[in-house]
């Protein structure tokens, strides 16, 4: 029956995807070994195999990954070049959000509903039937090290919207009279590549753009605080229309950075490094198997 756990159905042309404890009885049962389902739920759980769930994975096909990486980690422990930040540099993590926020999709929807708030001995009430009020992208860049965050709605992403973005944080102090302001963003296609890096340092001299490797936004940490915004502000999704979006979003803002404090960020490069170890390693028993 284990064996059977550890094997894909498809590989013996079983028309499953994945197996559950009721299909392995089955299984079992034209094997002809009879086993109850629960009897087949106790023999896995020995070994503690659940056939039936999975986890989404990607290899690393970037063979700079690491020391992109690297960069973006030290920036966030105050190193760049093996030197420690100044007092007059700063790091901003930078990308635009979504709902679902989820993947790159470039609209937040406005959804009218009807909500129900929570009652007692009862949770809040959503209907399913909603009218679509339209769609807006959020920008945001988030200030690593002061907790700070500011945010723009734009009617679609792209290098003008993002192009504001910038501008309303390099127009103002602390970084427009900075040494060095850091700008951490993944590889869209509004701020992508060496063109993206040369247009940001021709508007703002004291601006340098680090990419972080492909397939690594959760290196970017902005994208901590779009889960807050997910949780907290867009879901469930009712909202009027687009600018009741906004407002909504544009407040939160102000509410957050009113008590703010940085993420405990605990993730360094010794554990990048030990993470690479480990996948270069499954890699190549996968590939001796």
């Amino acid at each position: 029956m284990k064996a059977w756990a550890c094997q894909l159905p498809a590989e013996h042309e079983l028309p499953l995807s994945r197996w559950s404890a009721p299909e392995l009885a089955r299984q079992l049962l034209i094997d002809g070994i009879s086993a109850s389902v629960s009897t087949v739920r106790r023999w896995l759980a020995q070994d503690v195999l659940k056939p039936w769930r999975y986890q989404s994975w990607i290899f690393v096909r970037d063979p700079q990954f690491e020391t992109k990486a690297a960069v973006v980690l030290d920036l966030y422990a105050r190193r760049y070049d093996g030197v420690e930040l100044g007092a007059d540099e700063y790091v901003i993590s930078a990308d635009w959000g979504s709902l679902p926020l989820a993947g790159a999709k470039p609209s937040i929807q406005a959804r009218r509903r009807c909500t129900q708030p929570a009652g007692p001995g009862r949770p809040m009430r959503v209907n399913h039937d909603y009218r679509r009020g339209g769609a807006l992208a959020y920008l945001a860049a988030y200030d690593v090290h002061r907790a700070k965050v500011f945010g723009r709605c734009e009617t679609t992403t792209g290098i003008v919207p993002f192009t504001a973005l910038v501008d309303q944080v390099m127009s103002q102090e602390p970084y427009a009279s900075a040494e060095r302001v850091f700008w951490v963003v993944d590889n869209g296609s509004s701020h992508r590549g060496r063109a993206a890096i040369d247009r940001l340092a021709a508007r703002y001299p004291n601006a340098v753009m680090v990419h972080t490797p492909k397939h690594a936004s959760w290196l970017n940490r902005v994208e901590i605080y779009f889960s807050i915004i997910q949780r907290k502000v867009l879901l469930p999704n009712d909202f009027e229309d687009l600018d009741a979006v906004e407002r909504r979003l544009l407040a939160f803002e102000d509410r957050y950075n009113a008590t703010a404090v940085p993420f405990k960020w605990r993730y360094t490069t010794a554990d990048l490094h030990r993470l690479l170890e480990r996948l270069d390693h499954h890699d190549r028993t996968r590939q001796a198997a």
